[in-house]
């Protein structure tokens, strides 16, 4: 199984945005408690590559990637931190190139079907499909993809994505997990609420598998 597939696996990805590197660890002890050893650490802030390399050497069995990377100098630095995997808000060329000179796993963001078809082109196995509810929302997703279902690519729906929706997300069959920022949000790390977090990562989880199991 591919790094896309594990974190599939757990049907939801917390996007993180985190302004100081020495929360990182109590951030991955909090997700792991509620039962989601995944995390999408951005590009958003000057911390991010700290908060990824934090996470890579002391917590190995969390699934962490890079996100919003947006050069290809970000993934030489994701890569370099120890990011399994990185994911994008957009489609660049030279990302995509330099992501797989690297050997890092990359989802790029689309929200057409000529984007993804130039997703398939560059070998994709799994894009992001931002930003997800203002673009249209499941309905949106089901339309676009539907002519591609055959090729086996994934989604990953981010922007606006919230616990309610999950059901709507995770019916449909290419979507492998969903992006979300509020299971762990900025305020709430800034502000060390780690129960609040893994309470929150717990209610996805169980949200997750009920919709999984129907």
């Amino acid at each position: 199984m591919d790094i896309f597939g594990e974190v599939g696996l757990h049907g939801v990805v917390p996007v993180i945005e985190i302004d100081d590197a020495s929360h990182a660890l109590p951030l991955a002890d909090a997700l792991a408690e509620g039962g989601l050893p995944v995390a999408e650490i951005t590009f958003r802030t000057p911390a991010a590559r700290d908060a990824i390399a934090a996470v890579a050497a002391h917590r190995p069995d969390m699934l962490v990637g890079a996100g919003t990377v947006l050069t290809p100098a970000q993934v030489d630095a994701a890569r370099q931190a120890g990011a399994r995997y990185g994911l994008a808000p957009g489609l660049n060329r030279a990302v995509l190139a330099r992501a797989a000179e690297a050997g890092l796993p990359f989802a790029p963001g689309v929200m057409t079907p000529s984007e993804i078809e130039q997703a398939l082109e560059a070998g994709c196995g799994m894009v992001k499909f931002f930003p997800a509810m203002a673009a249209g929302g499941p309905a949106m997703l089901k339309a676009i993809a539907g002519p591609y279902a055959h090729t086996g690519i994934g989604f990953n729906p981010t922007g606006g994505v919230t616990l309610d929706a999950l059901k709507d997300w995770l019916a449909l069959p290419n979507v492998r997990a969903v992006g979300g920022t509020w299971i762990a949000s900025r305020a709430d790390i800034a502000a060390e609420r780690w129960e609040a977090i893994a309470e929150n990562a717990r209610a996805a989880v169980a949200r997750a598998a009920r919709v999984r199991a129907a």
